[in-house]
């Protein structure tokens, strides 16, 4: 109810242009005093409605899917502190409370992602939490540089202090602080470790929370970027984009995947945003918000009947078994696909030609719709080993869709994946894009869609003939994000541990460390070889005679 009530509120705002600023005084104290800044336009509560809408649904999956928690309130409290967190961020035109909310968002993604609590998902967590901590530093360096300016409210300089060297260094800082967050390379490696968390929170977090949110603040930040800021941003989110298909097609696990595709999209809304369309950027981001929820739903449900199992390899046949969950994942990677009249089309192709309107180089160009054809690929090669391939799981199984809450859950958002693309570019675009592209040029988008197809079943093809799997470097070094999770923990953390050691040994003195300490350990070792040769052992006894034996003969 508070979601669509949001939703007609924010509709009102777009209508009638309307923007609010609400200054709450929280504390005065002499003639200082502390105010708590909301920022309430169009964009914000729209953003609203649509989180609140979608973790209200997840929270319901929730209840059946994690029944077997005895902790469920826990979780549920988790996922709400979760989403609290991420509202105070959307409201907020204070650097001062987004930090608040940003770290809010840090700090219960690092609960939710070791909720299981075993070896995997801490080393994910603390991936997760140090990554965002970068991004936590940067905004408190932008805190930092506003101290130049009367007050932390941004969304007062925007447009008056743009070309200012100060405001120039904060826009380095909110940027660097959104490609933490959204994941852009080379901080790319938390998203696929952060899989370790509960299935419902990778569907909250992947589509309306965490990884939109330094995206969300790009949108709210982008009046003052400078061009070769811009440029920048444009080269890093193409290369992840590019990187994160590419990926998607050598990998085997089910939610790594949906992962990896949720960064192509990211790259895809961040390179728009870059080319100066922030309208577009933020119409995307809800469209691609309402079906990567569902897909992350209809792979719990998947997960779920198949005993915690997340290797697509053991999948197959499930349209038999699991018509509607199936369903609902078709559908959804349509609309990630981009194919025409579901709603990742409409965002997807307007942006592919907006691209193309622009003055770009051919790297780009070509960056661009390989991605395209990429996101295509994985799509239906997924769809290939969960749906229409063999059956490899156990022979004595039983996989049904009898599960009333989490089919509810799922069903609550599969109408709006289907129309809300079509609603929301009535609603959102007064000024039509208008868009003359040479037939060639138009045709692009739907011959990239179709050959991604055509790729994606052919390489499915090969999942029991290994021939396609032989160039093993290459593929680990591709499914591997480029090897970007080993340069992250590894990479990072060898030398200081070296180090450490080095500076243990002086830490001990070296008198210790060749004193007594040395002389206690000869001893031992001697202690442990005179034990040895007394234990009564007829072997050892024969031993001894025959040496004793050679030794008289010398």
């Amino acid at each position: 109810m508070l979601s669509l009530s949001m939703f007609f509120i924010s509709l009102n705002f777009l209508i009638k242009e309307y923007t609010m600023i609400l200054e709450v005084s929280l504390l005065k104290l002499n003639s200082s005093e502390i105010i708590m800044t909301i920022l309430l336009d169009w964009m914000s509560l729209m953003f609203m409605s649509f989180v609140l809408f979608i973790s209200s649904m997840v929270i319901f999956y929730s209840k059946e899917y994690m029944s077997s928690e005895k902790t469920l309130v826990r979780f549920i409290l988790l996922v709400v502190m979760f989403v609290l967190s991420m509202m105070l961020l959307i409201i907020s035109p204070n650097l001062i409370s987004i930090l608040l909310g940003w770290d809010g968002l840090g700090l219960v993604s690092y609960c939710l992602v070791i909720y299981y609590q075993n070896l995997k998902s801490f080393s994910a967590g603390m991936l997760t939490a140090l990554t965002n901590r970068l991004g936590d530093v940067a905004i408190l360096l932008s805190i930092a540089w506003m101290l130049n300016y009367g007050s932390w409210n941004y969304i007062f300089y925007l447009d008056l202090l743009k070309n200012s060297n100060e405001f120039q260094m904060i826009s380095y800082m909110i940027v660097m602080a959104a490609m933490t967050k959204s994941a852009q390379i080379p901080f790319s490696s938390w998203l696929p470790a952060a899989m370790a968390a509960p299935t419902p929170v990778s569907s909250l977090v992947h589509s309306s929370t965490l990884v939109t949110a330094g995206v969300y603040l790009l949108i709210r930040f982008h009046y003052c970027f400078s061009q070769s800021l811009c440029y920048f941003l444009l080269l890093i989110s193409s290369l992840t984009m590019f990187m994160s298909g590419l990926g998607a097609n050598f990998e085997f696990d089910l939610k790594k995947i949906i992962a990896l595709s949720t960064l192509s999209q990211l790259g895809l809304m961040m390179s728009i945003l870059a080319l100066g369309s922030s309208k577009l950027a933020f119409y995307h981001l809800l469209t691609h918000a309402l079906f990567k929820a569902l897909l992350f739903m209809c792979a719990g449900n998947m997960i779920h009947n198949f005993m915690n199992n997340q290797d697509i390899r053991y999948f197959g046949s499930m349209i038999k078994t699991m018509p509607i969950t199936c369903s609902y994942f078709m559908i959804c990677n349509f609309a990630l696909c981009g194919v025409p009249f579901l709603s990742g089309f409409y965002s997807k192709d307007l942006i592919v030609e907006f691209m193309s309107m622009e003055i770009l180089n051919m790297f780009i160009y070509l960056i661009f719709y390989i991605s395209i054809g990429l996101t295509v690929s994985y799509s239906f090669r997924l769809s290939y080993y969960l749906i229409m391939g063999k059956f490899n799981f156990l022979s004595l199984s039983i996989f049904n869709d009898s599960s009333k809450i989490m089919l509810i859950g799922m069903s609550g958002l599969i109408l709006l994946v289907v129309f809300m693309g079509s609603v929301l570019n009535w609603l959102l675009f007064s000024n039509i894009y208008f868009i003359i592209l040479p037939f060639l040029m138009k045709l692009m988008t739907l011959s990239m869609i179709l050959i991604g197809m055509m790729i994606g079943i052919e390489i499915s093809k090969f999942k029991l003939n290994y021939q396609l799997y032989s160039l093993n470097n290459l593929s680990y070094f591709l499914s591997g994000m480029w090897n970007m999770p080993l340069i992250s923990t590894y990479g990072i953390n060898k030398v200081p541990l070296m180090l450490g050691m080095k500076y243990l040994k002086l830490d001990i003195l070296w008198l210790e460390y060749y004193g007594s300490k040395n002389i206690m350990f000869l001893l031992n070792l001697f202690m442990k070889n005179i034990s040895f040769l007394l234990k009564n052992h007829l072997k050892i006894f024969f031993l001894l005679y025959l040496l004793w034996f050679f030794f008289m003969l010398i």
